[in-house]
C-alpha cells in the first residue's frame, strides 16, 4: 500500500510532513508550516495537538472536531512574515470541507507568533 500524503497539500507523506509535527519528532520551523500542520490535524483528527499549538492567551479549555466534517483541501493565499527568524506572521488560506456531505470553505488570515520559542496559532480574522 502507498505511503498516504499529507492532507496539508504539499505533495509529501503525511509521515514525512505534518505527521512529523503532530507526532512531536519536529516543530514547525515557519508559520505557515505551521498553518499547515494544523489544517492536517484538523483533517486527521488530532484535537491535542491543535491545543498544544495555540496561543496560551487565546487556546479554549477544550476542542471537540465534529465528526460529521470531512476536510477536503487546503489552499494558502499568502503569508506576511513567519520565517524562520521572524517572530510573528500571518498566513491567509482557504479550507475546503464536506460537513455532513455539503460542501463548505473556511477562509481565514490567522496570526501566528512564537511562544517560548515555537510558533503558535494566535487568532484569525474571517476573509470574504
Amino acid at each position: 500500500m502507498a505511503p498516504r500524503r499529507c492532507p496539508c497539500g504539499t505533495g509529501l507523506t503525511y509521515d514525512g510532513c505534518c505527521g512529523r509535527l503532530h507526532d512531536g519528532t519536529a516543530t514547525a520551523g515557519t508559520a505557515e508550516q505551521l498553518m499547515r500542520s494544523r489544517y492536517s490535524a484538523f483533517a486527521v483528527g488530532d484535537p491535542a495537538y491543535l491545543l498544544a499549538t495555540w496561543h496560551s492567551s487565546t487556546r479554549p479549555g477544550r476542542l471537540e472536531l465534529d465528526p460529521d466534517v470531512r476536510w477536503t483541501g487546503l489552499e494558502v493565499l499568502g503569508t506576511t512574515g513567519g520565517s524562520l527568524l521572524a517572530a510573528e506572521g500571518t498566513v491567509a488560506f482557504r479550507a475546503s470541507r464536506l460537513d455532513d456531505g455539503v460542501p463548505g470553505v473556511q477562509a481565514e488570515d490567522s496570526r501566528f507568533v512564537r511562544e517560548g520559542g515555537r510558533w503558535v496559532y494566535l487568532d484569525g480574522v474571517p476573509l470574504r
